[in-house]
Parts: structure tokens; sequence; C-alpha cells
């Protein structure tokens, strides 16, 4: 990177003021996709309410419909910031970005699956039986592909990315780390702490791979294979959601330890673990002189 920080987007010079502030500064296009986002999320939910008015509710049906209210949205609307708003081809989705999905999906597998194996050595995780008639496709299309590309995308693409464009990267880092462990304050379990744990671990580890790579899909990938070996593979909790895993299991011990009704996500081993990730991402940034200062700093 020769040293120079590398921004998907820098506001036009020639722009008029008026227009640099209302549409062009960080805090407007946050603001212009979260307006957007929520009237698509609204009426998304409204004509998915009437056409599948009449129709049992399933697990498939109920993963169907998140994607079409809050995936589809989200997509739609990064598109229309990206093209519409900002002008620009979105490099961070480029074609040759998608291969590195696998790479994030394959370390997501392997990440996840090193807490575990952490957790059994410590005897905190038992496994108790097989379970071959889990219900994985809602898992895969909710928790996997459903999470790992919305909130990617509503939390580096938007966040973290258009936050370091004004703010530089380490007030990026902080900003979308805390509001990725608030999102999930709400969910079934949580704590302060596990809210705490989920914005180190995961909100830092995002974010910096987001910055080292300047590419959504590995994130994607790495998140979607996280949540999903953590829910279906393994049988833990996500985030606090009810897993239905192939392997039916225990854990045991003090919830810093075995994360507790929340899942492995607020175990200190996984907090350990992706810190260590963590730290190496950002000694590959510091290497390369990438970190972003705010842009009053640039000028």
């Amino acid at each position: 990177m020769n040293g120079t920080p590398s921004l998907a987007y820098v506001p036009p010079a020639t722009a008029p003021s008026w227009k640099r502030w209302l549409v062009c500064s960080p805090l407007a296009r946050i603001v212009i996709f979260m307006v957007l986002f929520i009237a698509l999320n609204r009426s998304s939910s409204a004509l998915v309410h009437v056409l599948m008015h009449g129709i049992a509710k399933t697990p498939l049906s109920s993963a169907l419909t998140y994607l079409a209210v809050v995936l589809l949205p989200a997509i739609v609307t990064y598109v229309f910031l990206v093209r519409v708003v900002e002008r620009r081809k979105p490099e961070e989705l480029a074609p040759r970005r998608w291969p590195g999905a696998l790479g994030g999906l394959l370390a997501g597998g392997l990440l996840f699956s090193t807490v575990v194996g952490v957790l059994w050595l410590l005897g905190s995780y038992h496994v108790t039986g097989f379970n071959p008639h889990a219900d994985w496709l809602p898992a895969l299309l909710v928790t996997g592909i459903g999470a790992g590309i919305g909130e990617e995308i509503m939390f580096r693409g938007v966040l973290f990315r258009v936050t370091e464009e004004g703010l530089g990267t380490w007030a990026a880092l902080l900003i979308s780390a805390l509001f990725f462990g608030f999102a999930h304050a709400g969910n079934p379990g949580a704590t302060a702490w596990s809210s705490a744990a989920i914005a180190i671990e995961a909100g830092l580890l995002f974010g910096l791979l987001y910055h080292v790579t300047r590419s959504l899909p590995i994130c994607m990938g790495l998140h979607a294979a996280w949540n999903f070996c953590q829910g279906t593979v393994y049988g833990i909790p996500v985030s606090g959601l009810k897993a239905d895993g192939w392997l039916v299991s225990t854990r045991t011990g003090p919830d810093w330890l075995s994360g507790g009704v929340f899942g492995a996500e607020a175990s200190v081993v996984a907090l350990t673990l992706c810190l260590l990730c963590s730290a190496a991402l950002l000694a590959v940034a510091l290497r390369r002189h990438s970190l972003v200062p705010p842009s009053w700093r640039r000028r």
C-alpha cells in the first residue's frame, strides 16, 4: 500500500458545500443508509405479512421471511448508497474479492473449532449425542447467510467504512465495535458482559479484517462460518439463540468460561482467541502503515 491509506470514497472537491455536508459527509451517508433501510424493511415486512397470510409458520418460512425483510433491504440499500450517493463501483464487493469468501469460511470454521477444542480440553464442552436430523437449512439461511452478509454490510460496509473515512481507523474500530455489541444486547440471555465480549472479540476482529483486506466477502464468510459452526455443528446457542445442532452438547463451569446461556461467544476463551487474531491483523496494518488518520489531518 506504500504507506497510503486506501479509502473507497472521498467526497468530490468540486461538490458545493451544501452537498458535501448533506450528502457526501460520513454522517449524512450513514443517515441516508439507515433511513432507506428502515423504509424498505417496513415495506417488505408489510408485503410479506400480506403474502404469508393464512400460511402455516415453519422454521423455513420464518428464515425466508428474515431474508426478505432484513437481508434484501440491506443489499438494495447498500447498492443505492454506493452507486447513487457515492457514485462509484463497489470495490469492496468486486468479483475478484469473492474467492476470499472461501478463505473466510475456512477461517471462521477453524477459529470457532479452536474455541470449542479449548473448551473441551478445559472440561467445559461435552458432547452427549448426535442428531442427524438437525434442521440445518433455516440456520444456514438466518445465522449463516443472513447474519453473515446482512450484518457485515451494515456494520463493516457502512458503519466502519464510512466512519473510518471521516474519523479515522481507531475511531471507526471503537464505534463500530460498540454498536455491534449493543446490537446483540437484546438477544436471549444477553448481559453486559456478553455484549462487551461480542464488541471486543467480533467487532474489533471483523473491523480489522475489513481494514486489512478491504473486502466484505471475506468478512461475510468468516462471520457466516463462525455462526453456522457454533449452532449447527457444535450445538451451542448463537448469541443466545437456541441451536439445533448435529452434535448435542452441554457446557459446564462458570459462565465466564462456558459462556452460559448466551453461548461460547461470551466465553473468555473466545474473547482471548479472537483478540489474538485481532492483534495479528493490527500488526499487519501497522507494518503497512495503513491506519487512516481523521479527515482533518489528511488535508
